[in-house]
């Protein structure tokens, strides 16, 4: 397919219409010494290679925000582009030299949603369909997912920097391995039709070794079975001491029963220390009396008498009467001292019997009261239990999942092993190989004619770092000398289209670059001499004042761009 031209149109009138050419299609900017060609500010040279781009289904924000900076947006553009419904139609044919060649007409708007316009040979076609369908009439016998169309397409339309300096990594930065090796062995016809189930396996792989290594982000899958086991034998003592539990549901009555006994004991202990207080302090009088009488000077109190009598006159009692009285009355004395001790006695005995029985009590309700178990007790045991089996939960869980991504891990490699089996066979190699070599024919042909030096594609079979077999494509230089970047990207795309053409390979034939005055006027020239004698289209945007001399030609001009003359003539709607 080549582009047969690009329109640029409101509702009310067409604003561009780019009419393309086989061969050598040049958009220029006339403006001299320009040094700001970045989008937005410039004439919109790369934003008809956005735009073209746009047609096969990159975003539309590509058009009006920086390219190195996404989040810088421009108003004024994307504000002329919705407000004035613009609409983008891209007309593909299969031979411009043929009036009735197949068409295939894109259409495209910049609105959302409902409004939104998006069309293949005048059907509405949105979302997801939209790309498949552009790939089954571009790529009919391609019916895997990958590699998709934007990526098929990713070394024909280059303003990108990763398409602008890489010949082969045109996509983005986080394009892996797998995804190269898939598109590549399919563009150099090398046929693989599980390229696609190995990039879904792959993906699946990733996200399997993600999970586990969020899973295992604190432990180990052998140190959570090392802890699990660990709880399990806890769970069982505790089941254990749950299962001796000596509850008593009276335990609260027991204790207050035990502390009304001790305060008994104490009572009746301060009961029986007054009434030993007193009997002993009867006992100590007794003993004084007894003594008084035992211990008398009868001689002394004899004199006493003499002197008595004889002060005292008609004293009738004699000096025994006087005695015997004496003794009599310390007798009694005693005997009232002494007669309430039998009393005391039998009250400590009864008292020290209560006593005993009350301690007795005592130490019956302690021993009860020691080896209970409280509901509380209880409680902190559920307690522990229940936090026990919710760390084994977790932990079995955990396991499950790690055992799950293992189980799953394991079947995935073996669907790869399977597919590897074909993919690395001696026989599939051989295919690359000569695939590879076909391919490096014309490469290395169009690279002589450019700059005098043989370039080639080789393939390595390597092991990434995830441990998977895959195919490397790289460039290299034949003849080991310092390769011009710019010059190989496009030695690579016009051999390619040869070889594509030579295998029966379906392919675009358009080639849409960006930024080519970084390239030498000789290279700029040789290339536009290759392509006009080959079925290729190559569109450039370039600076004018950077044409080489037999480049600067209006023949060559598909679109002539300046500062008063912009790509979208926003300048003229605002006048």
């Amino acid at each position: 397919m080549f582009i047969k031209s690009l329109t640029i149109a409101s509702e009310n009138e067409i604003i561009r219409e780019i009419i393309f050419r086989k061969g050598i299609n040049l958009i220029v900017d006339e403006t001299i010494n320009l040094e700001d060609t970045s989008t937005g500010n410039n004439v919109g040279k790369t934003t008809v290679l956005k735009l073209v781009d746009f047609c096969f289904g990159a975003e539309g924000k590509i058009v009006y925000t920086d390219q190195e900076n996404p989040k810088i947006t421009y108003p004024l553009v994307k504000e002329f582009l919705e407000n004035n419904k613009i609409l983008i139609t891209l007309i593909l044919v299969e031979n411009l030299d043929d009036a009735n060649a197949n068409q295939i007409i894109i259409e495209r708007n910049f609105l959302s949603r409902k409004n939104a316009t998006r069309r293949i040979n005048e059907q509405n076609i949105q979302g997801k369909e939209f790309e498949s369908e552009l790939t089954k009439l571009l790529f009919p016998e391609h019916q895997a997912e990958k590699p998709s169309l934007r990526q098929l397409i990713s070394h024909n339309i280059r303003f990108r920097d990763e398409s602008i300096n890489n010949t082969l990594k045109t996509l983005n930065a986080y394009t892996s391995d797998a995804e190269y090796e898939t598109l590549y062995l399919f563009l150099f016809g090398c046929n693989f039709n599980q390229g696609n189930e190995k990039q879904e396996i792959l993906t699946k792989l990733r996200q399997e070794h993600t999970f586990q290594k969020r899973l295992e982000k604190n432990q180990t899958k052998n140190a959570y079975e090392t802890m699990l086991s660990f709880i399990e034998e806890d769970i069982q003592k505790l089941n254990k001491r749950k299962v001796d539990l000596n509850l008593n549901e009276n335990f609260e009555q027991d204790l207050d029963n035990l502390n009304l006994v001790k305060y008994q004991i104490n009572r009746l202990t301060s009961e029986i220390n007054k009434l030993k207080i007193r009997r002993d302090l009867i006992k100590e009088s007794e003993q004084e009396l007894a003594a008084s009488i035992s211990n008398i000077d009868v001689n002394e109190l004899f004199q006493i008498y003499i002197q008595t009598t004889m002060l005292v006159d008609n004293i009738q009692k004699t000096f025994d009467d006087l005695l015997k009285y004496h003794n009599q009355m310390l007798n009694e004395k005693i005997k009232f001292i002494s007669k309430e001790l039998p009393q005391l006695e039998k009250e400590i005995n009864n008292k020290g019997e209560q006593l005993k029985q009350l301690l007795k009590k005592e130490k019956e309700l302690a021993n009860l009261i020691a080896k209970s178990d409280t509901f509380e007790d209880l409680e902190k045991l559920i307690s522990n239990l229940n936090e026990k089996y919710r760390q084994k939960g977790e932990y079995e869980n955990i396991i499950q999942q790690l055992n799950e991504v293992e189980k799953n891990v394991k079947n995935y490699y073996e669907q790869l092993n399977i597919i590897d089996e074909t993919l690395f066979s001696d026989e599939f190699e051989k295919t690359v190989k000569s695939q590879t070599f076909k391919f490096n024919k014309h490469f290395s042909e169009i690279s002589g004619q450019l700059y005098g030096e043989q370039y080639a594609v080789k393939y390595d079979i390597i092991i990434d770092k995830s441990g998977q077999k895959l195919y490397k494509f790289s460039t290299f230089n034949l003849n080991f000398s310092s390769g011009k970047k710019q010059g190989e990207i496009s030695a690579f795309d016009i051999a390619y289209i040869s070889f594509a053409d030579e295998e029966s390979i379906p392919c675009l034939h358009f080639l849409l670059n960006d930024k080519k005055e970084l390239m030498h006027d000789n290279q700029l020239s040789k290339i536009a001499e290759i392509v006009n004698h080959r079925n290729i289209q190559f569109v450039a945007s370039i600076l004018k004042d950077k044409l080489p001399t037999e480049l600067n030609q209006e023949d060559f001009f598909v679109l002539e761009l300046s500062q008063n003359d912009k790509l979208f003539r926003i300048e003229n709607q605002q006048t």
